[in-house]
Formats: C-alpha cells, sequence, structure tokens
C-alpha cells in the first residue's frame, strides 16, 4: 500500500528534475556580481515563478512501503521499522537479523 505523502513526494521528484536545469540558470545569474541589478532582479523573478515544488529542498526521503519520513535508510529507501520486520521474515536479499 502507497501512502499518499509518498505519491506527493514522488511528484515532487518528478518536479524537481523537470525544473533542475533552469533552475540552476537561473541561480546562478542571480548571483553573479558582474551582470547589472535590473538584469539580476529579472532572473530573480523567474526564479520565483517557477513552482515552489521544484526546489531540491521540497523533497523529502520517505519509506517506500509506509511513506514515514523520519529513521529512513537512503539504500534500501525504508524506514527502520519495516526494515527490521523484513528482515525477520528474511524477506530482504543479503539482510538478515541477528540472533545469539
Amino acid at each position: 500500500m502507497v501512502n499518499n505523502k509518498a505519491i506527493r513526494d514522488f511528484k515532487r521528484r518528478l518536479c524537481v528534475a523537470e525544473h533542475e536545469n533552469e533552475r540552476m540558470q537561473y541561480k546562478a545569474m542571480t548571483h553573479d556580481r558582474n551582470l547589472p541589478l535590473e538584469v539580476r532582479r529579472y532572473f530573480e523573478s523567474k526564479l520565483n515563478a517557477l513552482p515552489k515544488n521544484s526546489s531540491i529542498t521540497r523533497v523529502r526521503n520517505r519509506c517506500i512501503i509506509t511513506g514515514r519520513s523520519r529513521s529512513v535508510y537512503r539504500k534500501f529507501r525504508m524506514s527502520r521499522i519495516c526494515l527490521r520486520e523484513m528482515a525477520g521474515r528474511h524477506e530482504l536479499m543479503g539482510l538478515y537479523k541477528a540472533s545469539w
């Protein structure tokens, strides 16, 4: 079951990928001190016109199973809770819960 928050985060990732080049160019132009102030303000307004979700800071790592946002392991894209449960059931290849 995929959570709505995970779907929303996926859409944000698509938006970031779509507008990445534009955003980088506009940012570079706004920070260039050699350009006149009017030109820098123009590119700043272009940057502000981009969708908010196209910013990389809006993306959050989420668990692919539950949509949980905290304590997500990047390598597995799962939260610690799901990872522990699946490791205990031997559902993850090469990973198992230790017991001694």
